[in-house]
């Protein structure tokens, strides 16, 4: 039996930063990113909070959703692409603060699809017998790696995170299929060009802001439509299963217009979609996680429900996930 979510959790920082705020900074105005992206609000850590408090509040959340306690957790996975430190990552850091003392725990990296492929590895595990309860946290703190005078970048990104319980499932719940797929001609769509092995960090990659997520907007665009569309319909033939069983279709909240042509490929209606990112904008990892949490505690996404979940991100990866709440 695969794996079914019995619960979830979110959190987002305190401090809102809106379209005006970004006026004051850069040359940009809320007309032009509201238009551009659909974004209007972001939430970012303040400078001295560090970044894994996000997944532990996040994870504590999930677990009291499910009313299962953290000792029952016999694997945790992070899906972040920013950790908290290159080496040893940020799952670490979050299991400590989740007192998971002997649990075997990993960083995943997989661009902004690392919560679906998350989902994917995770099912994979349990249906293999391996373990029986996965906790699954997205965090991401795009805010630090964000050069904030760039206008084309710095109105995308926000900070958060998002989470899953994860357990033994009947064979008509939990994941009833997935796809995750890989790119590599396209690495460069979405990268840092500095900080890793190739390029260590020292002054000069400093100064030429080496250390800033560079994006290169009209390729990311062209792939990121056909690539989740090729996912979403793969993972539901997987599940045997067709866009006219699907509930909700929850894609990574990147930009609006990636969404809507989206909808418009699937021919999905926009009332099957959740979107959080006008408020949240793009937190990569988080974005599907948090969008899942805010609609099953407000009540949209309700027990039975067909639920797809699919993204593409740095790598350049994409993918779907098929389930059953």
């Amino acid at each position: 039996m695969g794996a079914r979510i019995i619960g979830s959790g979110s959190y987002l920082p305190q401090k809102c930063v809106t379209n005006h705020d970004l006026e004051q900074m850069v040359d940009t105005s809320d007309e032009w990113i509201v238009r551009r992206t659909g974004i209007r609000t972001r939430y970012l850590l303040e400078p001295d909070q560090e970044p894994a408090r996000m997944g532990i509040a996040a994870a504590k959340r999930a677990c009291e959703d499910a009313q299962v306690s953290l000792e029952t957790i016999d694997l945790f996975i992070v899906a972040t692409n920013f950790p908290d430190m290159i080496c040893p990552g940020s799952s670490p850091f979050i299991a400590s603060g989740l007192g998971l003392d002997q649990t075997p725990f990993f960083d995943l990296k997989a661009g902004c699809s690392g919560f679906v492929y998350g989902m994917a590895i995770a099912d994979g595990l349990i249906r293999a017998g391996l373990y029986k309860h996965i906790l699954l946290v997205g965090s991401e703190a795009l805010s630090r790696v964000t050069d904030w005078s760039d206008r084309k970048t710095c109105v995308l990104f926000g900070d958060g995170a998002g989470a899953v319980l994860l357990e033994t499932g009947r064979a008509d719940e939990g994941v009833l299929g997935s796809a995750i797929f890989g790119d590599n001609d396209k690495a460069l769509l979405l990268h840092m060009p500095a900080g890793g092995t190739r390029t260590p960090a020292d002054s000069s990659t400093l100064q030429q802001g080496g250390h800033f997520l560079k994006m290169e907007g009209a390729g990311v665009y062209r792939s990121a439509v056909p690539m989740m569309e090729r996912a979403t319909r793969e993972a539901l033939a997987a599940a045997s299963l067709s866009l006219d069983d699907v509930d909700w279709l929850i894609p990574h909240q990147a930009n609006i217009r990636i969404i809507d042509s989206l909808a418009v490929r699937l021919q999905v209606d926009k009332e099957k979609i959740i979107t959080n990112l006008d408020r949240v904008a793009n937190t990569s990892t988080a974005s599907i996680p948090i969008a899942l949490d805010e609609a099953r505690q407000d009540g949209r996404i309700k027990s039975g429900d067909v639920v797809v979940m699919t993204a593409f991100g740095a790598g350049v990866t994409y993918g779907a996930v098929v389930v059953r709440i």
